[in-house]
């Protein structure tokens, strides 16, 4: 599957390794804003609408065997033989499965929020009935989404960042997909260790990547990998389209050895 992209060329003269942003559950090209605005400078981007998100193709299945090809295919279409990827949450584990794919086509990995186990627990329900109920509402105004996702959820970050896939009325992703493949999307199937450059970034906020998860991410990587724990008041990555200062200096530090 060939997916929908947004392409920009480096700001300045280079020959660095081209740059591809993934994003998570519920996202779309436009997230990680930050990290693109910063890295074009010195790097190609390729932002990413995954399947069954944004203005990409739907599909009944949404396995992590599937995604990591939809990459490779769209990595071909692009005419990209190598590449840094770096994947938020599911796009996270997208990123990883490529590596048993295609490891000749990674430069380096860069893995936000998500760790390579099966998480085994459901954590979206609340999601899935607020985006149900401005289905069933048939409303059409932003305005009128918010309002009825508020009554469903306690964060308003988390409103915001939903209301970015609202689009004329319609979610830009494909409820009944996600809703179906759900356990496919929070679970994760082994691949190898990769040798490949890896650098995770955890939020201290966040449910995903603990310290129970640690002996998983150092199994991963033959090589060892790179850790970055941004901790902090607000550092949960899946609502808010910005990155802490200290991911943003940990990124440039492994694109720079990389290149």
């Amino acid at each position: 599957m060939k997916l929908n992209t947004r392409a920009q060329s480096a700001q300045s003269p280079h020959n660095n390794s081209p740059i591809v942003l993934v994003h998570g559950l519920f996202g779309s090209l436009d997230n990680l804003g930050v990290l693109a605005r910063d890295l074009v400078t010195d790097h190609a981007l390729l932002q990413v609408d995954m399947r069954n998100h944004g203005l990409s193709p739907r599909s009944a299945q949404m396995t992590y065997a599937d995604m990591a090809q939809d990459l490779l295919d769209t990595l071909d279409e692009h005419h990209i033989e190598k590449a840094i990827l770096i994947g938020h949450s599911m796009g996270g584990k997208a990123v990883m499965a490529l590596t048993a794919l295609a490891p000749e086509r990674i430069a380096g990995l860069v893995v936000i929020d998500v760790a390579p186990v099966d998480y085994d627990v459901r954590r979206h329900d609340e999601i899935f009935a607020a985006i149900n109920a401005v289905t069933d509402a048939g409303v059409s105004t932003r305005q009128q989404a918010a309002a009825l996702m508020r009554e469903h959820l306690d964060e308003e970050g988390v409103v915001q960042f939903l209301l970015k896939s609202f689009v004329d009325g319609e979610w830009r992703f494909n409820v009944p997909a996600l809703w179906d493949q759900y356990d496919q999307i929070v679970g994760w199937q082994s691949v190898p260790a990769w040798p490949h450059p890896t650098l995770f970034i955890t939020g201290g906020s966040s449910p995903y990547v603990t310290e129970a998860y640690r002996d998983a991410l150092l199994a991963a990587i033959s090589s060892g990998p790179c850790a970055c724990d941004c901790r902090g008041p607000d550092t949960g990555f899946m609502p808010k389209n910005r990155t802490p200062c200290c991911a943003l200096s940990a990124v440039t530090s492994l694109t720079s050895k990389i290149d």
